[in-house]
């Protein structure tokens, strides 16, 4: 939810490149990236919990499964604030380039 509210803002910064957009997306991603890690840590406490249960023999490939699919919460907020680190950086070429600089003058 955090990485689709940072993408929103990155698009409308990549639109109108205004400054007051700068500081909700540093948080947005911070709370993005925390989220995906959360994710992925309680998905580590879970699959160890219950790894117990499983047989012996098993209790390697369950644990290797539960591992990766925890691993998707962080992939997920990593490509969030990958493609919202690139509109960001979109709208800051833009305001580059529209405004006028003090040395061309």
């Amino acid at each position: 939810l955090f990485g689709l509210v940072m993408l929103g803002v990155a698009a409308r910064y990549a639109l109108r490149p205004e400054r007051r957009f700068v500081p909700l997306l540093l948080g947005l991603g911070v709370v993005t990236l925390s989220s995906g890690a959360l994710g992925f840590v309680t998905g580590l406490i879970t699959t160890f919990r219950y790894v117990q249960g499983v047989p012996a023999g098993q209790q390697l490939a369950i644990a290797a499964l539960g591992c990766a699919e925890s691993l998707n919460n962080l992939v997920l907020a990593l490509i969030l604030v990958t493609f919202s680190a690139l509109l960001g950086s979109l709208a800051a070429v833009r305001a580059a380039f529209s405004t006028p600089s003090a040395t061309s003058a």
